[in-house]
């Protein structure tokens, strides 16, 4: 891109590569040179927290409070009630209410690690679209708002047009999500003077529309900034392992297995993980990705604390990075690794290896567990672990023991007190 920002936020946004497309950006630019930009990025409430694939969302919030302006986190309070189909396959289940409170209940304990909250110009806001769309009169809004909307246009859209060319059923409930969320900018608009809407390019038909929505009702300018849909060098989509999504709520991924994913990068991620993840100087960061054989390792662990440090504090990533050396460096048993605690009565006469490699998370099903000890994968107090038929009981569980599934993935299992 050729175009050169005079804003500290859309300096900040193209040279760290959080920048896909924007609908001006000139006109963008001007505006936050100008005043306080308040921008949003809308959430919907389908689990107890968000995960790794929604942090690059957080950071462009976070940066825009950190270079002066406005961030607005919208939960989707009204909006998970219909469910986004966006490049899905399927149709999301439908939560109830109470589902979709308890859900926001735990996605709002993340945003209060990232943003300031408050009452001044460039403290944040956190909204719940419900408060708008629960009441709306249907025949009201037909009127006044699905007017503007034109159908073929529409079904154009790639989100819907995937959908609609696999001959997978769209529900006429999800194709009024984009309606609600344009309705969304609108409202924000409305109520508060929000000029931006942020985030990730399979976004891009849902923010045009807000735009041109508000536009026709309000006659107003506001603008749309997406970010890349990041997949990692070998293909993972972002915030996937191998254990599933990594949560960033504590509670459903502890702060270790949190560090590993982000010390476990591939190299090629480094330098560009780096500079959308923290808030290293770039020239450090272009310093840390270039860094080849065993030093880029040294690189892995500054991003896994940096990373950890912005989401779980400073004192969690130091525990993670000492369970990591303890573990890894001197083959010792670390206090921070995740911990299956057994009554004496479970033990019994003897528990098998294969079914507590599966409880503890090391394999997803007996028959993993067994090809993993097949395949010479598994060890156990850091030997190699052979017997698929090895049963343990309560006498060799009166210490911890050490289960590890390949070189980077352990857990602990013991009789609780």
């Amino acid at each position: 891109m050729t175009y050169h920002p005079k804003s500290d936020f859309m300096a900040v946004m193209i040279s760290r590569g959080f920048l896909a497309d924007c609908t001006d950006y000139q006109g963008l630019d001007e505006a936050f040179a100008k005043d306080v930009v308040p921008g949003y990025i809308g959430f919907d409430a389908t689990a107890k927290s968000l995960h790794v694939g929604s942090l690059i969302q957080i950071m462009m919030l976070r940066w825009l409070q950190k270079t002066g302006h406005k961030p607005i986190t919208l939960m989707g309070g009204g909006t998970t009630k219909v469910g986004d189909p966006s490049f899905r396959a399927d149709e999301r289940p439908l939560l109830t209410p109470a589902q979709i409170d308890d859900n926001i209940a735990g996605i709002k304990q993340v945003f209060a690690k990232y943003m300031r909250y408050g009452d001044g110009a460039s403290d944040a806001l956190m909204l719940n679209n419900a408060e708008w769309l629960d009441g709306l009169n249907y025949l009201d809004f037909l009127r006044d708002i699905g007017r503007h909307f034109s159908v073929n246009r529409m079904l154009s859209f790639e989100s819907v047009k995937s959908r609609l060319d696999r001959e997978q059923s769209l529900s006429f409930l999800e194709f009024n999500y984009m309606i609600l969320q344009a309705y969304d900018f609108l409202e924000l608009n409305r109520r508060y003077g929000c000029l931006l809407q942020m985030g990730g390019s399979d976004q891009w038909g849902n923010i045009v529309n807000g735009i041109d929505l508000t536009r026709r009702v309000l006659d107003h300018e506001i603008y749309g900034l997406t970010s890349p849909l990041l997949t990692t060098s070998d293909g993972r989509k972002m915030g996937k392992s191998q254990d599933g999504a990594v949560w960033l709520n504590a509670d459903m991924c502890s702060p270790y297995i949190f560090w590993q994913f982000w010390r476990n990068t591939t190299d090629a991620d480094v330098g560009r993980f780096l500079k959308l993840y923290t808030e290293m100087p770039l020239d450090e960061c272009d310093r840390l990705g270039a860094l080849a054989g065993s030093e880029i390792n040294d690189a892995k662990i500054a991003l896994a604390g940096a990373v950890t440090t912005l989401c779980h504090g400073a004192e969690a990533a130091a525990a993670a990075e000492a369970t990591a050396r303890e573990v890894f460096e001197k083959g010792g048993v670390g206090d921070d690794l995740p911990t299956l605690s057994l009554d004496t009565a479970e033990v019994g006469d003897g528990i098998s290896v294969v079914q507590l490699l599966v409880r503890s998370g090391l394999a997803k099903s007996g028959k993993e567990a067994k090809r993993l000890i097949a395949e010479n994968g598994a060890r156990i107090d850091d030997a190699a672990l052979t017997d698929a038929g090895l049963m343990l009981d309560a006498g060799a569980l009166s210490s911890p023991v050490k289960l590890s599934a390949g070189r980077k993935r352990h857990a602990l299992v013991k009789l609780a007190d």
